[in-house]
């Protein structure tokens, strides 16, 4: 049964209305437009019945405050007296869904709010259409970003964005079907941690945004990563099987409001950067943007330094370095594996031709084929090794078939057949 709230400084019109009303819906009332805005909050009305002409805050006052309090407005009718048009016409205008004149008839009082209700319903359906993402049931994209954006402008709380870690593996070894099931799972995990006044979206992929207003502390968020884990941890293997070898879990980064500001797209921006050092962290966990021991001109030279280091343009292909470039390398991520567990493998491919256009040609298809975080070195005129970071050993026969397939097509395959070997680094 939907919920009417009834507001009105006339003790007699509210006990009527109430009576009138409460054989159809379940009622709430106020005696002043202040109650009804404490009521709002609490009893979250399906609409709003008001007086229009109160004493200390009029129906007019009344239907702004609620419109600025809440993302999805409620219906609101307005009863009044005055037979002024203008009145009615101001109401319209700034978007009350309908009057009625007292002394108003109990059955006309009745049908006018099931009819508000009933459109409100099929406009408030069609919106949910547009603005929900159609696997998981959480906010689309576009959605997220407007309804966060302005929840982050008027409460405080925390924003977190997550990553699902390995997803991409399940996606490829067992199919998008199977990743489906997992990012319907993990949304029915997020809509368990949080209440009804917050916000959860997918961003796209398996990368998903979340809005718990009034979280202010450090350990709740810590909490709700705790959670994720552990239960789609659980879930996976449910939907897998319990033999599965594949590290899967949820990173989080997370930003607070208003402490590190209150624009969602700085915020966003912010978060991500958490999100970053947690997965660098090595997965599974949760980071906390702050940069507060780090001064303005300590940023500058870190900044700097990192022009000087990097690559001035960052391409799509994979990275390659000569062999002495290489073995460091390799070096660095032998540490890497020992350190933080992750899945690093080695790929030695052998050509057996003399033919320059030909080696040439296979280098370019083998870079292009590749990851850009991949980095190939090229042994001698015959050898490529290649090392492939946050690949799994499963992944390798389909990296295999990719090159393979690509080099078929080429009108230098009939100079030699590639031979490949695999091994992961530990």
């Amino acid at each position: 049964m939907q919920k009417v709230l009834i507001v009105d400084d006339d003790p007699v019109i509210l006990r009527l209305a109430s009576i009138i009303l409460s054989k159809h819906f379940r009622t709430v009332t106020a005696s002043s437009g202040k109650e009804a805005l404490m009521l709002f909050e609490t009893e979250k009305p399906d609409l709003v019945l008001s007086d229009l002409l109160m004493t200390e805050m009029n129906g007019y006052e009344l239907h702004r405050i609620l419109q600025e309090k809440n993302l999805d407005p409620v219906p609101i009718i307005f009863m009044t007296a005055d037979e002024d048009s203008d009145s009615e016409r101001r109401g319209f205008d700034i978007g009350v869904d309908d009057y009625i004149h007292k002394p108003f008839k109990p059955e006309v009082l009745v049908r006018r709010i099931q009819n508000v209700l009933r459109n409100s319903n099929k406009i408030r359906g069609l919106k949910q259409a547009v603005d929900i993402d159609a696997l998981t049931g959480l906010l689309n994209k576009t959605a997220s970003q407007r309804k966060i954006s302005e929840s982050c402008r008027k409460h405080p709380g925390a924003l977190m964005i997550i990553d699902l870690d390995s997803f991409k593996l399940v996606n490829d070894l067992y199919g998008h079907d199977v990743g489906d099931k997992i990012l319907i799972r993990f949304a029915e995990l997020i809509k368990e941690t949080i209440h009804a006044s917050d916000l959860a979206g997918r961003m796209g992929g398996d990368v998903f945004v979340v809005f718990c207003q009034d979280i202010q502390d450090e350990s709740k968020v810590v909490e709700k990563s705790v959670f994720l884990n552990e239960k789609i941890s659980a879930a996976v293997k449910e939907i897998i099987g319990k033999d599965i070898n594949i590290p899967f879990g949820a990173s989080m980064g997370a930003v607070f409001i208003p402490s590190d500001g209150t624009d969602f797209s700085i915020l966003y921006k912010k978060a991500d950067r958490a999100l970053y050092e947690a997965k660098q962290a090595g997965n599974h966990s949760c980071s906390f943007y702050g940069d507060e021991d780090i001064n303005q001109s300590d940023r500058k030279k870190l900044l700097d330094m990192q022009l000087i280091l990097g690559e001035r343009v960052i391409g799509n292909s994979a990275y390659f370095v000569e062999i002495n470039g290489f073995k460091e390398i390799y070096r660095m991520l032998v540490r890497l594996v020992r350190n933080y567990r992750r899945d690093v493998q080695i790929m030695q491919i052998t050509l057996n031709t003399e033919n320059s256009d030909a080696l040439d040609r296979f280098r370019e298809l083998l870079l292009n084929s590749l990851q850009p975080s991949d980095c190939v070195t090229q042994n001698g005129k015959k050898q490529f090794l290649v090392l492939m970071p946050e690949t799994h050993i499963e992944e390798c026969d389909g990296i295999e078939q990719k090159i393979n397939s690509k080099w078929q097509n080429s009108p230098f395959a009939k100079f030699f057949i590639p031979k490949f070997e695999f091994e992961s680094i530990n």
